[in-house]
């Protein structure tokens, strides 16, 4: 049900904008109550961003998979690489509605604040260090991370998808590599 409410949605939001269109619209397009709407999406920003929560947790996935002994700047950049590998063109147009639209990328922001706490335990463990909330290095280096996928993100769509995700994220995050020593 949360995808089709989701395909009703985006259809809505292409023909109408974000901003023009209400719950209610959703609800109905989709046959349904407004608080049936909102057992499947806590807000309508939800419905174009629900899809994070799963993919912070399979980049998360990634991350453990990768080897241990692996540099924790290589690992950001290659677990930020395999969440966007085959990027679908229908992330082109959540792109775009991310970049018109204040409150969704708010929300997003918010959502990928919360993968941080899934990389850094991780992130630490690979610096060599414990998970203490009280060292900023494992944070920084998670935050500039995701700031760097963030970067390839719009790039990618201000490119149209011209340009591969891959490469973006690979020039993003050679641009902020950390200086060892």
């Amino acid at each position: 049900m949360r995808a089709e409410v989701s395909v009703v949605a985006l259809e809505l939001f292409a023909e109408r904008g974000f901003d023009s269109t209400t719950v209610d619209d959703i609800a109905r397009a989709a046959g349904m109550s407004r608080t049936s709407f909102f057992r499947y999406f806590p807000t309508k920003e939800d419905v174009v961003l629900g899809h994070l929560d799963e993919l912070g947790r399979s980049m998360a996935r990634t991350l453990a998979d990768r080897p241990v002994d692996e540099d924790p700047w290589e690992t950001l950049r290659l677990g930020c690489r395999a969440a966007y590998e085959n990027a679908p063109r229908q992330a082109l147009s959540l792109g775009r509605m991310l970049r018109d639209t204040p409150s969704l990328k708010a929300r997003q922001q918010e959502k990928q604040a919360r993968w941080q706490d899934l990389f850094i335990p991780e992130i630490a463990t690979r610096l060599g260090l414990s998970d203490d909330p009280r060292d900023p290095r494992p944070r920084a280096l998670v935050a500039a991370g995701l700031a760097c996928l963030d970067a390839a993100f719009q790039a990618w769509t201000a490119a149209d998808g011209a340009v591969g995700m891959e490469v973006l994220v690979d020039r993003a995050f050679a641009v902020v590599a950390p200086r060892r020593g």
